[in-house]
């Protein structure tokens, strides 16, 4: 069977077993690693106090990535760990190299879970000044664009190079866009459409 064919089968499936109410597809969103993991936890939180059961969570599988791991997928299994430790989360399963499925943990063990410190807070990561004048929306996709760019460089950390990262594909990108009142968002279609590109090679 062809490979599009077969992946189509496997996506099929998957609509049947879990339905759009039990499936959180991160890839499609196009988040950062913060943003991901934020969206994630409060998402999972909710489907446990819905009786959910088990769900899936895609990540998609990063294939250019720094060993061949994403940086979204890597910060969503550290969530995973922690919230089994907190009592969200009964086991996971890795599902498919971009996706798992996420068995949740009764109500209950929320309060049986172990006191432990508060984990510390994940502080969100900081914007370039220069980009300041850009929307929230736009920033996030900038972001979400430069990892993607550092991840397909091979980039093992690429943390200390986001901020120029940015920079560099925004200086690419806005000549591109011409002026007017949707100038912003069409500068977000933009950006959006090279992470899609980035994306499709993966």
């Amino acid at each position: 069977m062809p490979r599009r064919s077969l992946a189509s089968l496997h996506h099929a499936f998957d609509e049947a077993r879990f339905g759009a109410e039990r499936t959180l597809n991160l890839r499609a969103s196009l988040p950062s690693p913060y943003h991901a993991t934020k969206r994630a936890e409060a998402w999972l939180r909710e489907r446990q106090v819905a009786h959910a059961g088990e769900v899936l969570v895609i990540t998609g599988r990063g294939n250019r990535s720094f060993e061949n791991v994403s940086v979204v997928r890597e910060a969503i299994v550290k969530l995973l760990a922690s919230l089994r430790r907190r009592g969200v989360v009964e086991r996971v399963i890795e599902h498919t190299p971009g996706s798992f499925v996420v068995v949740l943990a009764p109500v209950t063990a929320l309060r049986d879970a172990p006191r432990r410190r508060r984990e510390p807070a994940v502080p969100a990561p900081a914007d370039p000044r220069e980009l300041t004048g850009l929307g929230a929306e736009t920033r996030a996709l900038l972001r979400s664009l430069a990892l993607r760019a550092l991840e397909a460089l091979g980039v093992g950390d690429p943390q200390p190079f986001l901020e120029s990262e940015m920079l560099a594909q925004f200086a690419s990108l806005a000549p591109s866009v011409p002026e007017g009142a949707d100038r912003e968002a069409r500068l977000r279609a933009a950006i959006a459409l090279a992470i899609e590109e980035y994306d499709d090679e993966t």
